[in-house]
């Protein structure tokens, strides 16, 4: 058995020779427990077989001994760590037979005789032999005593004859023996019965890698203080391999002392000798070199490595490392793409970098041709580029579809390319230069991307008039998106507008680019309406071409404009719809299109006050930063206001200073994220009492912005000037300036429902309520709130966020004089319930007197209309967990068992009607 206590610097304590053939070790010295694994295999005490197979080092063995000492106290366990020895059937059986006799004296004594008869070189009725010592078994076996036989470290003595002997023995295993195997390759056994009968449960690798909260509890166990950044660095590196990380830590402990520092790193040190005598060097010859021949392809099928190497056995090799475990990861579901572990990656290009494979840049050139022919020109182009070689890199960019780009919009792997293809090959043809000119805009480097333009001057005029008009109309698409950039609305209305009606039909992605910036214009102005028809010719531009990313992105952009009307629900189809067309593109890509529907979507559930927000958020952003996608401001800006709203101040402003971090990082122009950042921030000292802080800025944002202001709205906040004006009331009030804050607020809605703004007139109407029900004008403020819930139907419940805060008494009032509708139910259903005398309803169970709870009674009225628990969850945006638990409160409060006897009880109550 193979297990870390016995690499230098693990203390390990031998086995006594007594009964040495079946001892379990103990615990290695520092073991971090895991728990949830275990948990995992106690799930599966009920079945035959547990099987843990995963590469070297994931802790298996482990695990294994860990489970055991965990057992129940009337279960047995059995332990056999296996070596190469075993191989042979005979020997193997006879151990199994040996071990059985500790704990069933008497049993097989006739058939370990036959065992030990046999010749090795004779054939020997394996199966008939086994079929007689699991009857002896059967009869042996207590019911109370189940039996727990572990086979440790089982790819040592694995082989075709023992394999059809393990096979037999698990068909044929009595009830009562639960069979355990720890094992490096998956054992070739027919396994489809026992999954089907829930007879199985298996751990792999991607079961055995470290979680993050198991990565801080062994960093802990050690000493090691690292920061957020570093462990989350550190873990995506190790992809959760315990021996790696541990062995780097002991590395680390050793240079620590000397002052020094250490990257984690496959190729150095402790984890670069255990891989190489554990892994490596255990594999046949032909495969050693085919690890090292395509050490340097980031990911790779068999018909790409038959292209690098020159050769037809690929498809055999790789199967090979799939059975062995030998640190493969695949890429997609259907088992044809795979990469290396990153700590393995980096042990191989060591060891190819010292001679041992193929000229790295003659492999990165066959592959180059290789994905050319399959019509893979961004792969193609990454290997050019790998190869050194820039022209041909070049020639292929020219080969891209610019409208394919600018659907896909992944700036990342655009601005990488141009960082290695020399300014005179960028600039060398009118196609190169549109293609990064729409690049460097899209990545909201302006100036860079104006500069590469105006090189477009050196190929006007053209010598063919079509050819003219259209390199004209190309040039006006790109310079009116870049104007929009810098905030010059009327440059960008002209560019744009004479564009579309200069561009070929086949030059759509321009086409589609300038139909999204005047809708954005449009939305800047409050020109709402005009903004839906440009929306609507974008989604028939996208439909008529049939390109997915583009109607998917045509639904975002829709969905803005339906959000800034107040129609969330309709917006959040919007998404959904978008969603769906790009949900078969492939997870490990990144792709801006679906970064932006997620941060949306997140968006959106955030003005629902539905806590699975903050997850898309966060999912959205992952993927806006994988793609460089300056989207991801709008999800960072998000999270912040979430954040102060629920009292993290400090997480709130972290998350501001990571997302004006990062646009400094990707070099992104103030003009695009200042205004917007200091808004939140102006939110959160709100939220604060720290008025002198806002009052400082909001004033300068309103000169730049407001109504009268010089400059144009960003283009991810075009209603920002109204935002500002909601904030100024806000602060107005906080100062006591209340005849100023509701001026301003009746001019707000005022302007905004002239605007189409509804959801900004929204919250406008819900703080002029508020106000004039702080000051006793209850009439006015009755009125206020019951216009604002009916124009509220779109879905948006953000903007009664201060009156379900301070005004919850009052507001139920208001909602239970009103029809039921979903609004009304839901923002009920976000009324605090618990400790609140006016918000709990008294019941008598049983002689006793209860609460029900405002949320309880909710829950409650809805088990009553058939709703299941998942349907609750939905309509309340509470999780499942929640709605369970209060169903068993309102249970135990009515005195009853079942749902329909609590809904009898409520009834005869008066609770429902």
């Amino acid at each position: 058995m193979t297990d870390l206590p016995r690499l230098p610097g693990f203390p390990y304590t031998p086995a006594t020779p007594v009964e040495a053939r079946f001892y379990r070790p103990p615990l290695p010295a520092g073991h971090m427990p895991r728990a949830r694994l275990c948990e995992r295999l106690e799930e599966g005490l009920q079945g035959r077989l547990l099987l843990v197979s995963a590469p070297a080092g994931f802790g298996k063995s482990s695990l294994a001994i860990e489970f055991c000492e965990r057992l129940p106290n009337h279960w047995h366990s059995l332990w056999l760590g296996l070596s190469e020895r075993d191989h042979d059937p005979g020997r193997f059986l006879e151990r199994l037979l040996n071990g059985l006799q500790q704990l069933y004296p008497g049993l097989g004594e006739e058939a370990l005789g036959l065992l030990k008869m046999r010749q090795r070189h004779q054939p020997f009725a394996f199966e008939q032999w086994l079929d007689g010592l699991l009857d002896e078994l059967t009869q042996q076996l207590d019911d109370g005593q189940p039996l727990l036989l572990v086979l440790d470290d089982y790819h040592l003595a694995q082989g075709p004859v023992l394999d059809r002997c393990l096979q037999f023995f698990l068909n044929h295993l009595p009830p009562g023996v639960l069979l355990l195997v720890t094992s490096r390759q998956r054992p070739d056994w027919h396994l489809a019965r026992l999954r089907l009968s829930r007879q199985l449960l298996e751990l792999n690798e991607q079961d055995l890698r470290l979680t993050a909260a198991e990565l801080d509890a062994l960093l802990a166990s050690q000493g090691a203080r690292l920061e957020k950044e570093q462990v989350s660095g550190i873990l995506q590196r190790s992809e959760g391999w315990i021996a790696g990380l541990r062995l780097w830590l002991l590395a680390v402990e050793e240079l620590a002392e000397a002052g020094e520092a250490l990257q984690l790193h496959g190729g150095e040190g402790l984890i670069r000798e255990y891989l190489l005598e554990e892994v490596i060097e255990r594999q046949p010859a032909e495969v050693q070199q085919f690890l090292y021949d395509t050490a340097c392809m980031e990911r790779f099928c068999a018909e790409l490595c038959d292209a690098v190497r020159d050769s037809h056995d690929s498809a055999a090799i790789i199967r090979h490392l799939q059975a062995n475990q030998v640190f493969l990861v695949p890429l997609d579901e259907q088992g044809r793409w795979f990469r290396y572990h990153h700590l393995f990656s980096d042990l191989l290009n060591a060891r190819s970098a010292d001679g041992l494979s193929r000229s790295h840049g003659s492999a990165h050139l066959r592959a180059c041709r290789w994905f050319t022919a399959q019509g893979m020109l961004d792969a193609a182009i990454e290997q050019a580029l790998l190869a050194g070689q820039a022209d041909v890199a070049a020639s292929l960019v020219q080969n891209l579809s610019e409208e394919q780009m600018l659907a896909e919009q992944n700036i990342a792997m655009l601005l990488r390319w141009k960082t290695n293809l020399p300014d005179d090959l960028l600039a060398s043809t009118p196609r190169l230069i549109m293609l990064y000119g729409w690049a460097l805009a899209l990545a909201c480097q302006l100036d860079a991307a104006q500069e590469l333009l105006d090189q477009l001057a050196r190929f006007l005029p053209a010598a063919e008039p079509a050819t003219q008009r259209s390199l004209l109309a190309q040039w006006q698409a790109l310079d009116g998106v870049i104007a929009r950039g810098r905030g010059d609305g009327v440059r960008a209305e002209l560019q744009c507008s004479e564009a579309l009606a200069g561009l070929p039909a086949e030059r759509y992605g321009p086409h589609f680019m300038c139909l999204s910036t005047l809708s954005n214009l449009a939305m800047v102005r409050g020109d709402l309406w005009r903004a839906r028809g440009l929306n609507r010719d974008a989604l028939e531009l996208a439909q008529r071409i049939d390109n997915p990313l583009l109607e998917a992105l045509a639904h975002y952009e829709r969905a803005r404009v339906l959000q800034a009307r107040g129609e969330v629900l309709r917006a959040q189809e919007e998404v959904h719809q978008g969603l769906l067309l790009v949900q078969r593109l492939p997870a490990q890509r990144s792709y801006s299109v679906r970064a932006r529907l997620t941060i949306y979507e997140g968006y959106l559930l955030s003005l629902r006050l539905q806590p699975q927000a903050v997850e898309r958020l966060r999912v959205g952003i992952a993927e806006a930063r994988a793609c460089r996608d300056v989207g991801a401001l709008i999800g960072y800006c998000v999270l912040a206001s979430l954040e102060g709203r629920d009292g993290r101040p400090a997480e709130a402003f972290a998350l501001l200073g990571e997302a004006e971090r990062l646009m400094h990082v990707w070099d992104v122009p103030a003009i695009y994220y200042l205004a917007m950042i200091t808004l939140i921030k102006c939110e959160l000292w709100l939220r604060q009492g720290q008025v002198e802080l806002a009052a400082a800025w909001l004033p300068q944002l309103a000169e730049t912005y407001g109504e009268q202001g010089r400059a144009l709205a960003p283009e991810f906040h075009p209603q920002l000037a109204l935002h500002i004006d909601l904030q100024q009331a806000a602060l107005e009030r906080l100062q006591g300036e209340l005849e100023h804050a509701e001026r301003r607020l009746r001019a707000l809605l005022q302007r905004a429902q002239g605007l189409g703004g509804h959801l900004v007139g929204l919250a406008a109407q819900a703080q002029l309520a508020q106000l004039l029900k702080q000051t006793g004008r209850e009439r006015e403020a009755q009125q206020q709130l019951d216009s604002c819930l009916d124009l509220a139907q779109g879905g948006a419940l953000l903007p009664f966020i201060e009156l379900l805060q301070h005004q919850p008494r009052w507001l139920r009032e208001r909602l239970q004089l009103r029809p039921p509708c979903p609004l009304r139910e839901a923002l009920l259903a976000q009324l605090p319930g618990s400790g609140d005398s006016d918000e709990e309803v008294v019941v008598e169970a049983g002689g006793l007197t209860e609460k029900l709870s405002g949320r309880e009674l909710a829950v409650l009225q809805l088990i009553a209309r058939g709703c299941s628990n998942q349907e609750i969850s939905e309509r309340l945006f509470i999780s499942l967990h929640t709605v369970k638990t209060h169903a068993r409160h309102i249970n135990s409060k009515l005195g009853v068992e079942r749902r329909t006897q609590a809904v009898a009880r409520a009834k005869g109550l008066g609770l429902l009607r």
